[in-house]
């Protein structure tokens, strides 16, 4: 295989270039000095292969060894990268597979009943919307665009996809962040959230009534692979004033819960994944939200 060297621009010959981030694109050259024929190094040739002194290089091995993407090979004084990277591109990779085999789903749950369907995927404490078709709900300050975030405590998609994790999956997330009230209706005591895990998880169908928009109301189902493992979540969503959530859930769930198992087939077949569930590895910087 032939290595793929990152080139560092020179910043100050190049007006176009002001922006960059030094540091960044010699990280990402490190990273690239790691091939198929040259999978463990020591700092000296990851220094002399990124281009960098080898101070530099100590420094962001160090770094990247503490953030879980380069490990120390044992008994020796060299590096390789781990498992952890392929997460860059296979989440890039299976995010499109899912949206490209979601859209025609999305577009047959979006009509009379449901102003909206998305998909969802975990993403540390939130919900991550990787696909989205909306007829509606607008009129309820609704902004929820791909890319847009929500707090899985209080979200449909989250208590779907947390449903189907380990106990101490759930528990990790929960605590992550503190759960703050976005509605009156928001649910946010440890002991009730996982009540209702356990009842989502044995119904396969979630339900968010009002908890993190006023007037909105979501179901959402899981996208599970073949183990049972949690993909992601697909969801519909509706002005609550419309009819009842038990009338909402005997009218929108079974097309929802159909919807989810053709997914999952679907993407099962194509050989795709969503991108995988993952805890939060320590506590987020606060970022503003959207309010779906």
């Amino acid at each position: 295989m032939t290595q793929t060297k990152v080139r560092i621009p020179n910043s100050a010959a190049d007006p176009a270039e002001k922006n960059l981030v030094r540091s960044l694109a010699k990280g990402f050259a490190v990273l690239h000095a790691f091939t198929a024929e040259r999978d463990e190094l020591t700092l000296a040739e990851v220094a002399r292969a990124a281009g960098i002194d080898n101070a530099t290089a100590f420094r962001f091995l160090n770094t990247l060894v503490m953030l879980g993407y380069v490990a120390r090979v044992p008994g020796t004084r060299r590096f390789r990268l781990t498992l952890r990277c392929l997460d860059l591109g296979f989440n890039a990779i299976a995010r499109a597979d899912l949206r490209m085999l979601a859209r025609p789903i999305l577009r047959g749950l979006v009509g009379a009943l449901n102003e909206a369907a998305s998909i969802g995927v975990l993403d540390g404490a939130d919900v991550v919307y990787v696909e989205r078709i909306q007829a509606g709900i607008a009129r309820l300050g609704v902004d929820v665009r791909i890319g847009s975030r929500v707090p899985v405590y209080s979200s449909a998609i989250g208590r779907a996809i947390l449903a189907f994790l380990p106990r101490e999956t759930q528990l990790a997330v929960l605590e992550a962040r503190p759960r703050e009230k976005l509605t009156e209706a928001t649910v946010t005591d440890r002991a009730a959230l996982l009540a209702i895990l356990e009842r989502v998880r044995a119904d396969g169908i979630a339900l968010s009534d009002q908890e993190t928009v006023p007037g909105l109301r979501v179901l959402a189902c899981p996208l599970l692979d073949a183990d049972g493992v949690p993909l992601g979540g697909i969801s519909v969503a509706a002005p609550a004033l419309r009819m009842s959530a038990e009338d909402y859930l005997r009218e929108a769930g079974p097309p929802l819960i159909a919807a989810a198992r053709a997914l999952s087939r679907g993407l099962e077949a194509a050989g795709g994944t969503a991108a995988p569930a993952r805890p939060p590895l320590a506590e987020p910087t606060p970022t503003r939200r959207h309010r779906p």
